[in-house]
């Protein structure tokens, strides 16, 4: 299974697309989405350009997607939320099914801990994906979210939902 994580972000998008087979995980590309333009609306445009590339090109079996962390900024966490509405969007028009994780989810399933710093969850990306080069924090993340999310479809549980 071909899969698309991603970390949604206004100014930078990350994305990370990894194959799993069984327990066994792969890495296949990541990188960033810059967004361009001064306004929110060519912004939202470009990401959603440049995710939808990302699709095309690696042409996953499923995505999953980081939920939008609230914080006290109501204006960023709103602009944060329209990103994400865009990484939802792209491979659900795809007819993808959208796993969403919250990062405390995430960060216990790729590193054992809910509250890990980006370091750590890094770290522990680079080993469960060995020789991968990682474009930058935020593809790091989105790996991260598709390693969660691999986890989650090859469980017994899921498996047993799949079948039903």
């Amino acid at each position: 299974m071909r899969i698309l994580g991603i970390d949604p972000g206004l100014r930078h998008t990350g994305w990370g697309v990894i194959e799993s087979h069984g327990s066994r995980l792969t890495h296949v590309a990541n990188g960033i989405c810059h967004s361009e333009g001064a306004d929110l609306g060519p912004r939202l445009v470009s990401l959603f350009d440049q995710l939808d590339a990302v699709l095309r090109r690696y042409a996953p079996d499923g995505a999953a997607v980081e939920q939008t962390f609230v914080n006290r900024d109501g204006a960023g966490t709103l602009k944060l939320g329209q990103a994400r509405g865009i990484a939802m969007l792209v491979p659900s028009r795809a007819g993808l099914e959208v796993g969403e994780y919250a990062p405390n989810a995430v960060k216990k399933t790729v590193v054992g801990v809910g509250h890990a710093d980006k370091r750590q969850v890094d770290h522990m990306v680079r080993l469960q994906l060995p020789g991968v080069e990682i474009a930058g924090p935020d593809a790091a993340d989105a790996l991260a979210v598709a390693i969660c999310h691999a986890h989650h479809v090859t469980s017994p549980a899921a498996r047993a939902r799949l079948r039903a």
